[in-house]
């Protein structure tokens, strides 16, 4: 990891990183709502990392090739650390994700090489998620909220922005909706409200969750 940069210079690379991944147009109130504080703090952090040169000011905050490496690494580092918490030592799958943000800035090559080892490679994270640098190749996806009704289709990946969640996160582990879960949809409300069947058993998603959950599609 370098070191030149802060922790705090880290996280916010990392969410202009995971907003970015979510097709977000990534703006100050943006990131403000991701990392939860206030626009001032945010507006100061941005003009401090252009700078640095790690991110351009236009219509939207962009990283710059020095800043993406930067998101790069703790991304990888973060997700490699879910993945290592939930398969090697069994952490609860509903934690890591929380649990990951104090390993991320503190994991060193050294250990990045052999959580790779161990792990034989892994592509995601335990939420489905690319591990930046690791070769993913993503399915056809596309948003739960628009599967229909008697559509039957697998969970792939589950979005950072549920991450954040806590209360969220536990709903979904309790409710077996974690990539790889079949998912039927048995009904839809007119609001985009989900009742579905998660290999066979039902559960109610709400419109927000389903917009953040991603299905793999026929190619």
């Amino acid at each position: 990891m370098d070191t030149t940069y802060s922790v705090r210079y880290r996280e916010y690379a990392e969410a202009i990183w995971e907003i970015e991944e979510e097709g977000i147009p990534v703006i100050q109130a943006r990131i403000a709502d991701w990392l939860g504080v206030s626009r001032a703090s945010v507006s100061e952090m941005v003009h401090r990392m252009a700078n640095e040169g790690l991110i351009s000011l236009d219509n939207e905050i962009k990283l710059t090739d020095e800043g993406r490496h930067l998101a790069a690494v703790i991304v990888r580092r973060h997700r490699l650390a879910e993945r290592f918490l939930s398969e090697v030592l069994k952490l609860p799958w509903a934690k890591v994700h929380a649990e990951a943000e104090v390993w991320e800035t503190t994991i060193s090559e050294d250990v990045e090489a052999a959580m790779w080892a161990v792990m034989e490679d892994p592509k995601t994270c335990p939420h489905g998620n690319p591990i930046p640098g690791a070769g993913y190749k993503p399915p056809n996806m596309k948003p739960m909220a628009l599967m229909q009704p008697g559509e039957t289709l697998r969970l792939e990946r589950i979005s950072e922005e549920l991450e954040l969640d806590p209360e969220m996160m536990r709903f979904l582990d309790e409710s077996g909706l974690r990539p790889n879960a079949s998912i039927e949809v048995l009904s839809k409300d007119p609001h985009g409200a989900l009742t579905v069947s998660v290999d066979g058993s039902p559960t109610g998603v709400g419109v927000f969750a389903a917009e953040r959950l991603f299905v793999e599609v026929d190619a």
